[in-house]
């Protein structure tokens, strides 16, 4: 499993690879033992396959972001995290959108104290999965109700954003319940914001990079330095060990933990 996210990386054109001044993006895909950069100048399906490669046959956790459309609902679990921001919308808007978004989150808080009450250990993972199945039926079947009410072709209202929301989330639900079909996999993908939280501080301090070889160069700092120090490993070290390498021969150190 990994949990993915991506977020703008400004990259200049010194090397005349972005004649079109585009934006640029740094991607993350974060496992349980390796982080894994990608800095590119895309944001697609294209870009998110290159991170994942070709015939990624894991679970990728990640936001409702049609990038990772490709992939099938059971290989995807949707971030809660984002999802309780669309329903919050939805609950602060008038009249039947708000009496759904509130009976949509009410849902959301009942299922995520039972995982809460797994995560601490009150519950086993066999407890969660019956307790949480009523509210999953209770959910998809008000994400129903909202679609069956229905909405004119081409209407904009904000009854017409919620219709909408709701029948996107009715095409990917089989996603929002995979944490309860395989154990150890987490709700939201915290876990990839988390790990971009320093580019982010980092981006809003420089001028970002001005060149593909500086993109590419951020992008492997940032795998190294962070998943060393998710193994709790010395990145000096690693960093000594392999200019020693490539100086003067001899081995490479690897990202990989010793078996």
């Amino acid at each position: 499993m990994v949990y993915v996210d991506e977020t703008g990386a400004p990259t200049g054109n010194a090397d005349g690879r972005n004649p079109t001044g585009k934006r640029g993006w740094l991607w993350v895909a974060m496992s349980p033992v390796l982080t894994v950069f990608l800095q590119g100048l895309g944001r697609s399906a294209a870009a998110a396959t290159e991170l994942l490669g070709h015939g990624f046959g894991g679970i990728v956790v990640s936001d409702r972001f049609s990038a990772y459309n490709h992939l099938p609902t059971q290989q995807r679990q949707l971030c809660w995290a984002h999802l309780i921001r669309d329903l919050t919308a939805m609950a602060e808007r008038s009249g039947a959108s708000a009496a759904f978004g509130a009976q949509l989150l009410e849902l959301q808080q009942q299922l995520f104290e039972q995982w809460h009450r797994y995560r601490d250990g009150t519950i086993d993972w066999p407890a969660l999965q019956h307790s949480s199945q009523p509210i999953r039926l209770a959910f998809e079947a008000t994400l129903q109700r909202v679609v069956e009410l229905g909405v004119q072709c081409g209407e904009r209202t904000p009854w017409a954003s919620t219709v909408r929301t709701c029948q996107k989330l009715l095409k990917v639900a089989d996603a929002l319940w995979t944490f309860l079909d395989i154990e150890g996999i987490e709700p939201t993908n915290n876990a990839a914001e988390r790990a971009l939280r320093p580019a982010v501080i980092q981006r809003k301090v420089s001028h970002g990079v001005q060149s593909a070889n500086g993109a590419i160069c951020r992008a492997r700092l940032l795998t190294v330095t962070t998943t060393l120090r998710q193994q709790g490993r010395d990145v000096w070290q690693f960093l000594e060990q392999a200019w020693i390498a490539h100086h003067h021969g001899g081995m490479m150190p690897s990202l990989l933990p010793d078996p």
